[in-house]
């Protein structure tokens, strides 16, 4: 029989990995998270092998529902609601791909996920900020991921209003310019810089994954974690 550190037992961690544009993989102790899988074709980036449990589409675009290049059985979530499996919960929150109300680009889903005690917010490709009372229906978030590139989505500034109200502990930015975009559709996304200028002039290295335990979690000022993809 194999004995597991008590460490192990008693605190298990999340790993994010970023894949990409919107795309992320969470895996926990149990189940496995991917998020807005993209179409190669579309984005530039070469979408790697990958499986999951649960994938969550935070609405219909190519470069961010291509569920069949997820491996496995997975719960496919693309609508607001409250879902779980493995031990995952997922609950989904409705808003807007503009701040037309959707009458630009259409819905958009939030995805809150909840794996070993560590809440994970996904916002998707949000085009608007958000109200105090969708701020309070979304509860504590431990890890922001949340778009900063503009055009398509909300702005490096709005972003940091957004975190700046729902206090995580750690923010991800996504979907933003980058070496390896398409720059015939994306040319015009800001560059994480702007981003993390807006946050105060930070100065972040990337790092190829963000392990995340929930007894790390403390009460420290905000922190911006860059991810390599």
């Amino acid at each position: 029989m194999t004995v597991l550190p008590v460490s192990v037992i008693l605190f298990p961690h999340m790993d994010i990995k970023y894949l990409g544009h919107s795309s992320f993989k969470l895996q926990g102790s149990k189940a496995k998270v991917v998020t807005d899988p993209f179409d190669s074709s579309i984005v530039g980036i070469k979408f790697p092998k990958t499986d999951a449990d649960i994938v969550t589409i935070s609405h219909q675009h190519a470069d961010h529902n291509s569920v069949d290049l997820i491996e496995g059985n997975p719960l496919v979530i693309n609508i607001p609601g409250e879902y779980e499996k493995k031990g995952v919960r997922v609950t989904g929150f409705d808003s807007f791909h503009d701040n037309e109300q959707g009458k630009e680009r259409g819905k958009n889903t939030i995805f809150k996920i909840e794996i070993d005690d560590i809440s994970v917010l996904h916002c998707g490709d949000l085009g608007h900020t958000l109200t105090n009372e969708m701020i309070e229906e979304i509860g504590e978030v431990d890890v922001l991921l949340i778009p900063t590139g503009g055009v398509f989505t909300i702005s490096a500034d709005e972003a940091v209003v957004i975190a700046r109200a729902i206090e995580p502990h750690i923010v991800v930015p996504m979907h933003y310019n980058g070496d390896g975009l398409n720059q015939q559709t994306f040319a015009q996304l800001s560059s994480v810089s702007v981003f993390l200028s807006a946050m105060g002039g930070q100065t972040v290295e990337p790092s190829p994954k963000l392990t995340i335990k929930k007894t790390d979690l403390t009460e420290e000022n905000l922190r911006v974690v860059v991810l390599e993809f």
